[in-house]
């Protein structure tokens, strides 16, 4: 299934007012501030850009006609293209998986690029919903190596909800890239929202390795140089991040709004509960 007419038939007995969720588990994830987030969105605009899509919550909730979703993880691009694009086949091979310690990884250890884009979305997903605490992380080969979770009925396919997604997604580009690549293409009176690995709040609590290269201070201060960038060339930009002095000072200049968030992501039971974030803005 490929086209728009064949999704939209496939949920034609779901209420076409219901949106779709995040169908995979994320760290950061936003579905519990989508409320503060979209109140600092303008009500017009041209295109929406989200450069570090993650679980996807703030693009699900806007539901916008034009849009262009991005990420430098190859593993999370790919699994949105086939949900856009195939989502009946997906379901149709997360059904086989079974969820054992042994079935996990035999499947954790399957080599990604051997496998079809259907079938590499379906391991994406399962391996995501039945991982420990939904973590996503890979070793310095860039190989996925996040322990089995043993959760007790894990949800690895829920169909309705993949099938709102691939409709939410249609005529949606999807791009694996660089966040700063979104310079060449933004225009004025378009819509940029950044949510990228966070600035960690102490030392001990650093978790950016969603992808092989990390994201620490030298790139937390590009994002924010293109930031400035994009608000003096007349585009609405929002961005999510820790509440740290190292991103306050980054940001000085723009509307910064303390907000709390609970965390149950995070290799450390000790990093999980309310954490304060802040939302950036052009006042």
């Amino acid at each position: 299934m490929n086209s728009n007419h064949a999704v939209t038939s496939t949920v034609s007995s779901i209420s076409q007012l219901q949106h779709a969720r995040p169908f995979l588990k994320w760290a950061g994830g936003k579905t519990q501030l989508i409320p503060e987030i979209l109140a600092r969105f303008p009500k017009v605009f041209r295109k929406y850009h989200e450069p570090f899509m993650g679980g996807g919550a703030v693009f699900f909730a806007l539901a916008p006609n034009r849009a262009i979703l991005s990420d430098i993880n190859a593993d999370l691009v790919d699994t949105y293209r086939a949900i856009r694009d195939e989502p009946e086949a997906v379901i149709s091979a997360l059904q086989r998986h079974q969820v054992t310690e042994a079935d996990y990884y035999r499947v954790r250890s399957q080599k990604r690029g051997e496998l079809s884009l259907v079938a590499a979305a379906a391991r994406t997903i399962y391996l995501n919903r039945t991982c420990y605490n939904g973590l996503y992380r890979v070793n310095l080969k860039g190989e996925f190596n996040v322990p089995f979770g043993r959760y007790a009925n894990p949800t690895i396919c829920n169909s309705e909800n993949l099938y709102l997604a691939s409709l939410a997604l249609q005529n949606v580009k999807i791009r694996c890239e660089d966040a700063l690549a979104i310079d060449k293409r933004v225009q004025r009176g378009d819509l940029v929202y950044f949510d990228p690995p966070y600035d960690p709040l102490s030392p001990t609590s650093s978790f950016t390795t969603y992808a092989r290269g990390g994201f620490g201070n030298e790139q937390q201060a590009a994002l924010a140089d293109l930031f400035i960038k994009l608000a003096n060339r007349g585009v609405h930009v929002v961005l999510s991040n820790s509440d740290t002095p190292f991103i306050r000072e980054l940001y000085r200049d723009f509307r910064i709004d303390s907000v709390y968030a609970r965390r149950a992501i995070n290799s450390r039971a000790d990093r999980r509960g309310h954490v304060r974030e802040v939302i950036v803005s052009v006042a």
